[in-house]
């Protein structure tokens, strides 16, 4: 186990998180027809509202709202469809709960719109790199900013999955995209980093990368840990739906826990909250002189 510091992180809204007493759980809403952990089960409004509720009830912290999968291989989703997918969510979401909404996207006019009707968090799979105007667009709101580590784009990402020091490059990438946030005006303090498991690397890589996850803590930002489903976790249990990767998902969120983690982000919120509060009870049987951050 390692130390957790403690942050307190302003959002949109006149809202904060305060990150490291305890595992934050963030439930993931995949608003389409294609996603690779859910099939798109909740490509509806009636249903992803429902959905994102039940989610609370069952004791997830922050629900991420995504109208675009960006699984290996998707391709691009045009921004009006995105829109249209995604803001009635997060509209009848953050007038429903309390809990922070956070909007899964990497296009500014995406962000811009769900923040005005009640987003609180940025989530961005690029790291700033596909839109430009996106840091910009973040500063403005006052949102939280989840930094996510990837190369390229969905269609091409495994062909940049070349690494002489996993850990060491993702961190160091980590880092630029931290300097491209805070170059767009986004205050330091309201960033969160993703090593981003599964984008752009390979099984052998995320699991480097988990085992690792520790390093990160040396950016002096919270950490987001996303390995819920993922494939990377087939290496070891064999080929099976996402669906059925909840047993290998529990070992990672638990090791993610241990190793750090502030957040993490899952599909099966009702089991992993059982997983992180166990996780959580073995840190606090051990004593910390960690550092808090405000």
């Amino acid at each position: 186990m390692y130390p957790r510091a403690r942050y307190r992180v302003p959002l949109a809204h006149g809202r904060a998180l305060d990150l490291g007493a305890r595992t934050l759980v963030m439930g993931i809403l995949n608003v389409t027809p294609d996603s690779f952990a859910d099939g798109g089960r909740h490509f509806d409004f009636d249903r992803a509202v429902a959905a994102g509720l039940r989610m609370v009830a069952d004791g997830a912290d922050i629900i991420d709202v995504g109208g675009e999968s960006t699984r290996p291989g998707a391709e691009p989703l045009p921004e009006d469809e995105e829109l249209r997918r995604v803001l009635p969510v997060v509209e009848r979401l953050a007038a429903g709960t309390d809990a922070p909404i956070s909007i899964d996207t990497y296009k500014a006019n995406v962000a811009r719109a769900a923040v005005a009707r009640g987003a609180v968090i940025i989530n961005d799979v690029s790291g700033l790199q596909y839109d430009p105007s996106l840091g910009g667009a973040a500063a403005e709101s006052g949102a939280g900013l989840i930094l996510m580590h990837t190369r390229g784009r969905s269609r091409g990402m495994y062909e940049l999955a070349i690494y002489r020091d996993v850990p060491g490059e993702v961190k160091t990438e980590l880092s630029s995209a931290i300097d491209r946030a805070t170059r767009a005006g986004v205050a330091r303090d309201r960033i969160v980093i993703d090593p981003g498991f599964g984008f752009a690397k390979r099984a052998e890589h995320s699991y480097e990368v988990l085992a690792n996850l520790h390093a990160l803590a040396t950016l002096d930002r919270p950490i987001l840990s996303g390995p819920s489903r993922k494939s990377f976790l087939k290496t070891v249990l064999g080929e099976r739906e996402p669906d059925q990767r909840e047993w290998g998902t529990a070992a990672a969120v638990t090791a993610s826990v241990l190793l750090g983690a502030h957040i993490v982000r899952v599909h099966g919120v009702k089991q992993m909250v059982d997983v992180v509060r166990v996780a959580d009870r073995l840190r606090d049987a051990r004593a910390w002189d960690a550092p808090s951050h405000q």
